[in-house]
C-alpha cells in the first residue's frame, strides 16, 4: 500500500492543478455573471417595461402537432423512473436511427431529419432528460454523464433495440460520442453534427483562448438560477437571437426558421421550470470531464457548419486521431451551428451517402 502512494512533491502537484482549474472556472463564471448583470443593468435603463416581460405560451403550435414528423410517444425508464418523450417516424421493427438533440433545443430540431429517414428507418427523435415533455429531477447531480450516457442504454432497450444509428447535434453531440465509447456494441454507425471528440473539446479549450471565450456559457450556467432568469428577460430574446441574430444564427443561405418554428422554442422553454433542467445538465461538466478512455470504434461521420459561432472548426480535423474506423469528415462553409435545421437538405443527402456507403462497405 505504501508503494501505491504518490510521492509528497506528486500529491502537491496535482491538488495545485486542481485548485488551478478550478480557481480557472469559477473566476471565468465570475466574469461571465458580470458580463450579464452589466447586460441587465442596460436593457433595464433602456426599456425597464420591456426587461422583465415574460409570456407563457399555453397551447402548442400547429407544427409540433404535425402528422407528417411522427407519433408523440413516451417510455418510462426502470432503472431511473424517469418517463421520456420521443417522436418516432417510420415502421417498427425497421433499423433504429436516435436523434439527440443539442441546446436549447428539443425533439422538434430533428423534424427535417423525422420527414426524410423514415421510409428506411425506425426514426427516433427524443425529448433529453430535463427537456420538454421528459420528466426533468430537480437536482443537478441528476445530470452528470453517467445518469445521460445510461439513459440511451436504457431507452434504447426499452425500444425493443439492442443496437442503433446514433446521431447526435451540439449537447447531444457530446452524449452520442460517449454513448460510442462507453457502449460501442450498440452503435452500428455514429453521426455527429458541430460537436467535437469530447477530448479533443477539453484538450482544446485550455489551449485556446478565442474557444474558451466562446464556451463562456458552460462557465456561466454554472451559477444557480441565474442564467435561466437571464433566458427569460424580454420574453425570451436571448433563445430567439440564437437562432436568428446575424452573429449565432442560421445564416442567409440557410432554411431559416419560421415564425412557428421560433414560437415552438419558446412555448417548450417558456414554461415554468423548462430551462433548469436543460442548464443543469452543464453543471456537472467539469467534475465529469476530462474522459478515461477515449477510441470510437465504429464508423464516423463528423458534419460541420463552418460559420459556428460556439465551436472552432479546428476542433473537427483533430477528432480524426480518436476514431479508429473508417471517419468521414464535411465541413459546410455557408453553414451555422444550427446545421440540420440550416441545410436541411445537404445535411440528409450526406447522411443518406454516408450509410449506403458503409453498407456497400460491409458487403464488399
Amino acid at each position: 500500500p505504501g508503494a501505491a502512494c504518490p510521492p509528497p512533491a506528486r500529491r502537491v502537484m496535482v491538488a495545485a492543478r486542481a485548485l488551478l482549474f478550478w480557481a480557472l472556472v469559477y473566476s471565468y463564471c465570475g466574469v461571465c455573471a458580470c458580463i450579464a448583470g452589466l447586460r441587465l443593468l442596460w436593457s433595464i435603463g433602456r426599456r425597464p417595461g420591456e426587461t422583465f416581460r415574460w409570456v407563457v405560451r399555453e397551447n402548442p403550435p400547429a407544427c409540433l402537432n404535425d402528422p407528417s414528423l411522427g407519433t408523440h410517444c413516451y417510455v418510462r425508464i426502470k432503472d431511473s423512473g424517469l418517463r421520456f418523450h420521443y417522436v418516432a417516424a417510420g415502421e417498427r421493427g425497421k433499423p433504429l436511427m436516435l436523434l439527440l438533440h443539442g441546446f436549447p433545443e428539443f425533439w422538434y430540431s430533428w423534424r427535417h431529419q423525422l420527414r426524410e429517414f423514415k421510409s428506411e428507418y425506425r426514426v427516433v427523435a427524443l425529448d433529453l432528460r430535463g427537456y420538454g415533455e421528459t420528466d426533468a429531477p430537480p437536482h443537478k447531480e441528476n445530470y452528470k454523464l453517467d445518469c445521460l450516457i445510461a439513459d440511451i442504454k436504457d431507452i434504447l432497450e426499452s425500444l425493443g433495440y439492442n443496437k442503433c444509428v446514433l446521431i447526435g447535434h451540439d449537447w447531444g453531440g457530446m452524449i452520442a460520442w460517449l454513448v460510442a465509447i462507453c457502449y460501442p456494441e450498440m452503435v452500428t454507425k455514429l453521426i455527429v453534427v458541430n460537436f467535437p471528440h469530447p477530448s479533443v473539446f477539453t484538450e482544446y479549450i485550455l489551449r485556446h483562448p478565442s474557444q474558451l471565450i466562446k464556451s463562456g456559457y458552460y462557465f456561466f450556467f454554472q451559477m444557480p438560477w441565474f442564467p435561466e432568469f437571464m433566458f427569460t428577460l424580454n420574453d425570451f430574446k436571448v433563445l430567439k437571437s440564437l437562432f436568428t441574430s446575424q452573429a449565432t444564427g442560421i445564416g442567409r443561405k440557410g432554411c431559416r426558421l419560421t415564425a412557428e418554428d421560433i414560437e415552438a422554442y419558446l412555448y417548450v422553454f417558456s414554461q415554468p421550470g423548462a430551462l433548469t433542467g436543460p442548464i443543469n445538465h452543464y453543471r456537472t461538466i467539469f467534475s465529469c470531464l476530462p474522459l478515461q478512455h477515449h477510441e470510437v470504434i465504429m464508423p464516423t461521420l463528423l458534419l460541420w457548419g463552418e460559420r459556428d459561432a460556439f465551436m472552432e472548426v479546428e476542433m473537427a480535423e483533430i477528432t480524426r486521431i480518436y476514431v479508429k474506423n473508417h471517419f468521414r469528415l464535411t465541413i459546410l462553409s455557408e453553414a451555422s451551428h444550427w446545421l440540420q435545421q440550416d441545410q436541411p437538405d445537404i445535411v440528409n443527402k450526406l447522411i443518406w451517402t454516408f450509410l449506403k456507403e458503409e453498407t456497400k462497405r460491409k458487403r464488399e
